[in-house]
């Protein structure tokens, strides 16, 4: 039982006659209002979150004592009587808040009581672990680090609905994300997950406690956004489990908002891992429903989501309704492209319209269209652009080639693309649609050295691909 709970229990207090008293305190001695009801001091009293600092006083006013014997600070002088005083560990206060948030749990166990020792020097341990990465300087297992990833989601996703946070902080907050998106653009994804789990910690902090709607809504969109970058990172390394589990969570901070844009958003690029890991059908099930969350309004979510659907359609050969959605998308883009520079992540820009078009196109018959379509889209793509798209045009262009009886030069320009690629960028994705393009090779057209060397590269991927597809 906490100190805070014990003093009510003393006095023989119900929480309801509790928070009577604390408001007829607080009119008798003119202290403004309590900023408590009985579901927020039933949170006090179980430890998953504090009081603002002012409602501490209150709450010591109210039981005549001070904030070490409720719980609710420590107390750090050298004073060795237990009598005077009992000593409680404080939560460390998260840098966005002004109030200390709740103290986060960190190990895998949900339920492990808030005031297990140790459990600040784990949150160290993991921020340290993500700087590090950052950093470049530390040894840490790849294993290691997604399991730090996939503990801190389950956090955020026991968090999410459930603290007090200013318009001004949500404001450096909301700031903080749109940096993220703008150099989602230009980081490689491993680092680029590292600062996203950085950034989460602290959302995670601050949504400890239920805040008033308007915050908590805007609470909900910062992590919906940083959910649905920290999925993408997790597809593009291969990581398919936990990449499906952070968009979960994307859609559950996405839905807390009821926005149909960024739950449409949501979609469209959960619309992506099954294209690349799993079965197009569901990709075109996704997409689908993202364009029917918007009413297919031009949108940058319902262009992608139609383009998504277009690419996935060819794939599986349905050459008519393929043809139908890249029309729709190309209709979409037309009605957003001024209002749209694509300095941030999830804006829909031209080039994102060709790398789509050319995935297309990459499995339609029209090969003079295919190749069109693959020089545009290599046009908009910046010859020293850090993201892996101009790879994947290539890839694109590749498999054209092969579908075509044009082995060889599949085979040397696949070969070409991955090794050209940096190593930071020369992620599970690309080697994914690397084995797409082995895949259209004839079979009776497989052996030859061009071929070989091309083996030799596809063996540069050393990563797994948990619940990926075999290729």
């Amino acid at each position: 039982m906490s100190l805070l709970k014990a003093h009510r229990l003393a006095l023989g207090w119900t929480a309801q006659a509790a928070i009577d008293h604390l408001v007829e305190l607080c009119e008798r001695e003119h202290l403004g209002e309590p900023h408590a009801n009985i579901d927020l001091l039933n949170v006090w009293e179980n430890g998953r979150g504090r009081p603002r600092p002012d409602t501490i006083d209150r709450l010591s006013r109210l039981y005549r004592a001070n904030p070490i014997k409720l719980g609710l600070a420590a107390d750090y002088s050298e004073d060795t009587d237990l009598d005077e005083a009992v000593v409680v560990p404080a939560p460390r206060t998260s840098p966005l808040s002004s109030a200390p948030p709740q103290t986060p749990v960190l190990t895998p166990s949900a339920f492990h009581s808030p005031g297990t020792p140790g459990q600040f020097d784990d949150e160290t341990n993991r921020r340290t672990l993500f700087n590090d990465v950052l950093a470049g300087c530390t040894r840490a297992s790849r294993g290691h680090l997604l399991a730090e990833v996939e503990t801190l989601r389950q956090q955020m996703d026991r968090t999410l609905a459930t603290g007090t946070v200013t318009e001004d902080q949500m404001d450096r907050l909301e700031e903080t994300v749109l940096r993220c998106r703008r150099d989602y653009l230009v980081t490689p994804p491993l680092p680029m997950l590292c600062r996203l789990m950085l950034e989460f910690s602290d959302v995670r902090n601050l949504a400890a406690q239920r805040q008033s709607g308007s915050i908590q809504c805007r609470l909900s969109r910062v992590a919906a956004v940083l959910a649905i970058l920290s999925a993408d990172a997790l597809m593009k390394l291969g990581d398919v489990r936990q990449a499906t589990a952070w968009y979960g969570t994307a859609k559950t901070a996405a839905d807390d908002t009821g926005d149909p844009y960024l739950r449409a958003l949501v979609r469209a690029h959960e619309a992506m891992l099954p294209y690349y890991y799993g079965d197009p059908a569901e990709t075109v099930s996704l997409a689908r429903e993202a364009q029917a969350l918007c009413r297919a309004m031009p949108s940058s979510p319902t262009a992608l989501a139609a383009a998504a659907e277009a690419r996935a359609l060819a794939r599986i050969g349905d050459q008519q309704g393929a043809i139908s959605s890249l029309t729709r998308a190309q209709r979409l883009f037309s009605q957003i492209k001024e209002r749209n520079n694509g300095a941030l992540a999830f804006d829909f820009t031209e080039q994102r319209l060709y790398l789509y078009m050319s995935g297309t196109h990459a499995y339609l018959p029209d090969l003079q269209r295919a190749e069109a379509v693959h020089d545009a889209a290599s046009a908009l793509c910046h010859p020293t652009s850090p993201n892996i798209d101009p790879a994947l045009v290539k890839l694109d262009r590749a498999a054209t080639l092969a579908r075509n009886s044009r082995e060889a030069e599949a085979c040397e320009l696949a070969t070409q693309t991955l090794l050209e690629l940096p190593a930071e960028q020369r992620t599970t994705i690309v080697f994914v649609r690397a084995r797409d393009v082995r895949s259209a090779l004839p079979a009776h057209r497989r052996r030859n050295r061009a071929l070989n060397t091309f083996e030799e590269a596809l063996a540069l991927d050393t990563a797994t691909i948990p619940g990926g597809r075999d290729a």
